[in-house]
C-alpha cells in the first residue's frame, strides 16, 4: 500500500477506508387491475397482502391489532424533519445509544415497460382533505396530509382528533413535535402523563429500534428510553401498551452467555434465567413465520430431482469447495454458503449443475447491479433480484398453489435479508425445494430489522460451506485482513491501493474530486463514470450532499431544473426504504423524472422525486452494499471516527474491483476500528424460536 504526501494534489492517486451513517432506501412492486403492472405497484401489493395475513393470524390468536406550501416555525421544522428522514438525509433517530409475508398467490407476468413508480398507495382525496384540516388546526404542516392519510387509513382525521400522538406513526415525526400538535388540539389536557402519549411513544421507540436492526428490545432498555422521553411511569406505560394490544411481551430463556438456554438437562425445579423482551407484532410474526419456514426446509426431504449419481458427478467435476456445496445441496433443504466476491463462482457452478439435471433453479441478488454481475457467471436465464422474484416482476412466477415455481433457490447477498423479506422468501418456497443462502458475513447487515444470516450461522442448524476462494490481488489481501481485524500494508505495484492523507474537510473534498475527475482516469485508466465515492454519511462537511454537489459541478454542471437534477446526473434511487438503485437521469417531462437503473427505465413522479432520488456520485456504505465498481474512492474525514467499525470499513473497501483510493483523515482511528469495533449488537428472537424446532447441525 502506497502513501502519497498531501502537497502534490495534482498527481495524487487514489486512497483507502471509510465509515457509515447509512440511510435506508428501497423499492416497490405489484399489479394493476387486469392490466400491465409496475414493479413498484407489485411490491406494494405484496406488502398489503402481508399486512392482511398478519391481521388474520392475530385474529386467530384472539389478539388485537392497533396499530409544503409556505411554512414557518414549528410547522416548517416538522415538515423538514419528516422529509429529511424519508429522503435519507437524516438517519432514523438513534434512540438507543448502545445499538442505535404474503400468502402464496399466482404472480403477475413480468412487465417490460418503464414503470411509473409511486412509493405508497395514494389515499382518497376526501380522506386527505379531512386529515389536512386536522393537521392545520394543530399547527402541523399540511404537506404531511397524504403521508398521514396513507398511514392512518380512511378514518385518519378521526384518529388524529381522538389521539393526536398517532402523528408519530408518520415517518420522521418526533415525540416533541407530536406533543406540540397534541397541545394545539387538546389544550391543557395534553400532558406527559396522558396514556395515549405513553402508548404512542412506546410504539415509536420500538419502530426506531427496528430501524436500528432490532426485532425486539429488552424491557430495561425500553423502560429507560421511555424515561428519557419524559414518560412519568415507564413500566406502567409498557404494561398499558401490552394490555391495549399495541406491543407484545416475550420471556426467552437464556444462558449465562446470553444465548438460548438448553431445553433439556435442567434440574427439576431449577429456575432458568430469562430475558424479558418487548416487540411489535409485525416483527414478532415475521420472525415466527421465518422460524417455521426454516424448520420446514431443514426437516423436509428434498425432492429427488436428479439421481444420486448425477449429483455426485456434478460435485466431482467442480473444484474444491464448489463440490462441497453441490454435495451439501444434494441432501439438504437448507444450506449456508459464505465467501467474498470470488466465491460467487461456486453458487454459479451449483446453478449450472442443477440446470444440467433439469431442475428449475434460480438465483436472486440484492439489486440489479449484483444481478448483472452474477448473470455473467451463468449460462442462460435464472437470475433475478429478491424484490422482483417475490413480486413476480422477475423470475419463474408461481405454481397453481401460489408457491415459487422452483426446485432450487440461491439467495445471494444473504446478509442483506431483513426478517420480513426472509420470511416471505421461505414462505414462498414449495415443499421439497432447496434453499441456499449465500453471502459475505463480513459486510454490513441489513437495513431492515433482524440479522437473519448471522443468526443462522450462529445457530448451526444446517450445513455451512465456507468458500476457499480468496479474492485475488492486493485488494483481496487488504479486505481479507480487515475481515479478521487486521489492517495490513499491502504491496500494490499497480497502484491498486493508494492512501491520500488530508488535514481537514476542505482538503478532503478537493482531493476526492481531483481523484475522480483526473487522477484515477489518468493513472489507473478508469473513467469518472465508473468510479464510485463512498463516505460515512449524508450530512457533515464531507457527507454525500457536499461531495455530490462538488462532483456535479465538475462532471455534469447544470441548472437542476427538475428537483435539482439534469439529464446525465448520476443518481441513487430508493423506491422503498432499504433498497438503493444506482442509475442516471435520462430526461424530465410531465410524467416525472426518467431514470435508467440497472438497464431498466424508471419514471419517478414529480411529487416523489424529493423523497426517493438523490445524486449518486457519492454514496454511503449501506447504499453501496450489493454493488461493485472498477474504482472506488473511500473518504474518511476526521469527523467519521464515531461511524467507523470493522463491517463498515470491510464493506466500503470491498466495493472496488481494480482500484481503491482512501482519502484518509482519521489517523489511528482506522486501524483501531478495524481491530476493535465490531458490528453493533442487534436484539433478535430468531435463535430462540429455532432452538426447539431444529436440532443443531454438526456441519
Amino acid at each position: 500500500m502506497s502513501t502519497e504526501p498531501p502537497e502534490n494534489t495534482e498527481d495524487a492517486e487514489p486512497g483507502t477506508p471509510g465509515a457509515d451513517g447509512a440511510s435506508a432506501e428501497g423499492a416497490q412492486v405489484s399489479e394493476a387491475e387486469g392490466a400491465q403492472v409496475s414493479e413498484a405497484e407489485a411490491e406494494l401489493r405484496a406488502q398489503q397482502i402481508e399486512r392482511e395475513r398478519i391481521e388474520r393470524r392475530k385474529a386467530e390468536k384472539q389478539g388485537r391489532i392497533e396499530a409544503g406550501g409556505k411554512l414557518s416555525g414549528k410547522a416548517a421544522d416538522l415538515l423538514a424533519a419528516v422529509r429529511a428522514v424519508e429522503s435519507g438525509e437524516r438517519p432514523a433517530a438513534t434512540v438507543f445509544e448502545e445499538a442505535p409475508a404474503a400468502p402464496r398467490r399466482p404472480a403477475p407476468e413480468p412487465v417490460r415497460r418503464a414503470p411509473a413508480v409511486s412509493g405508497e398507495a395514494v389515499p382518497a382525496a376526501g380522506v386527505v382533505e379531512g386529515v389536512r384540516e386536522v393537521l392545520a388546526r394543530g399547527g402541523a404542516p399540511e404537506g404531511l396530509a397524504v403521508q398521514a392519510a396513507a398511514v392512518l387509513g380512511e378514518g385518519g382525521a378521526e384518529v388524529l382528533r381522538a389521539d393526536p400522538w398517532q402523528l408519530l406513526r408518520v415517518a420522521g415525526v418526533r415525540p416533541e413535535q407530536a406533543d406540540g400538535f397534541a397541545r394545539a388540539l387538546l389544550g391543557t389536557g395534553a400532558g406527559p402523563d396522558d396514556e395515549r402519549r405513553g402508548r404512542a411513544v412506546t410504539v415509536w421507540l420500538l419502530e426506531q429500534a427496528a430501524l436500528a436492526g432490532h426485532t425486539a428490545l429488552e424491557m430495561s432498555a425500553l423502560v429507560g428510553a421511555l424515561g428519557r422521553q419524559g414518560v412519568p411511569d415507564p413500566e406502567g406505560t409498557v404494561q398499558n401498551a401490552v394490555s391495549e394490544g399495541d406491543v407484545l411481551v416475550f420471556q426467552d430463556a437464556v444462558t449465562e452467555a446470553g444465548g438460548p438456554a438448553p431445553q433439556e438437562g435442567q434440574e427439576e425445579g431449577e429456575e432458568r434465567p430469562v430475558r424479558v423482551l418487548v416487540g411489535l407484532e409485525r416483527y414478532a410474526l415475521a420472525e415466527e413465520s421465518l422460524a417455521d419456514g426454516l424448520a420446514r426446509l431443514v426437516g423436509s426431504v428434498p425432492k429427488q430431482d436428479g439421481s444420486d449419481e448425477g449429483w455426485e458427478r456434478a460435485a466431482a467435476s467442480a473444484e474444491g469447495s464448489a463440490g462441497e456445496l453441490i454435495r451439501a445441496v444434494a441432501g439438504h433443504g437448507l444450506v449456508l454458503h459464505t465467501g467474498g466476491e470470488a466465491s460467487l463462482a461456486e453458487p454459479a457452478a451449483l446453478l449450472g449443475a442443477a440446470h444440467g439435471m433439469g431442475l428449475r433453479a434460480w438465483a436472486a441478488t440484492h439489486g440489479p447491479v449484483g444481478r448483472a454481475r452474477f448473470a455473467a457467471l451463468v449460462e442462460g436465464p435464472g437470475v433475478a433480484t429478491v424484490a422482483g422474484l417475490l413480486s413476480g416482476a422477475e423470475g419463474p412466477g408461481r405454481d397453481a398453489d401460489g408457491a415459487l415455481d422452483v426446485d432450487l433457490l440461491v439467495v445471494l447477498d444473504a446478509p442483506q435479508l431483513d426478517v420480513e423479506t426472509a420470511a416471505l422468501v421461505t414462505e414462498s418456497l414449495p415443499d421439497g425445494a432447496r434453499l441456499v443462502l449465500a453471502g459475505d458475513p463480513g459486510v454490513l447487515w441489513s437495513v431492515g430489522a433482524g440479522r437473519v444470516f448471522a443468526d443462522l450461522l450462529a445457530a448451526r442448524i444446517c450445513p455451512q460451506i465456507a468458500s476457499r476462494r480468496p479474492d485475488p490481488g492486493p485488494l483481496g489481501e487488504l479486505v481479507s485482513g480487515i475481515g479478521v481485524g487486521e489492517l495490513h500494508q499491502v504491496d500494490a505495484p499497480g497502484k491498486e491501493v493508494v492512501i491520500v492523507p488530508v488535514r481537514d474537510a476542505g482538503e478532503a473534498v478537493h482531493r476526492t474530486v481531483q481523484l475522480v475527475v483526473d487522477s484515477v482516469p489518468r493513472a489507473i485508466g478508469v473513467p469518472a463514470e465508473e468510479t464510485q465515492v463512498i463516505t460515512p454519511g449524508h450530512g457533515g462537511a464531507v457527507g454525500t450532499r457536499v461531495l455530490n454537489a462538488a462532483l456535479k459541478e465538475r462532471l455534469n454542471p447544470g441548472p437542476g431544473r427538475f428537483g435539482g437534477f439534469d439529464p446525465g446526473d448520476r443518481i441513487a434511487y430508493s423506491p422503498v426504504p432499504g433498497r438503493t438503485l444506482p442509475g442516471r437521469v435520462v430526461k424530465a417531462d410531465g410524467e416525472g423524472l426518467h431514470l435508467a437503473c440497472g438497464g431498466e427505465e424508471v419514471v419517478v413522479p414529480r411529487e416523489r422525486v424529493e423523497q426517493s432520488v438523490r445524486h449518486g456520485w457519492a454514496l454511503t456504505a449501506h447504499q453501496a452494499v450489493g454493488c461493485r465498481w472498477p474504482a472506488v474512492v473511500v473518504v474518511l474525514p476526521g469527523d467519521a471516527v464515531p461511524a467507523l467499525s470493522r463491517p463498515w470499513v470491510y464493506t466500503a473497501f470491498s466495493r472496488a474491483d481494480r482500484h481503491l483510493s482512501v482519502v484518509h483523515g482519521v489517523e489511528q482511528a482506522l486501524p483501531r476500528a478495524v481491530a476493535e469495533v465490531a458490528a453493533k449488537p442487534r436484539t433478535t428472537r430468531l435463535p430462540v424460536l429455532l432452538a426447539p424446532q431444529v436440532p443443531a447441525a454438526d456441519g
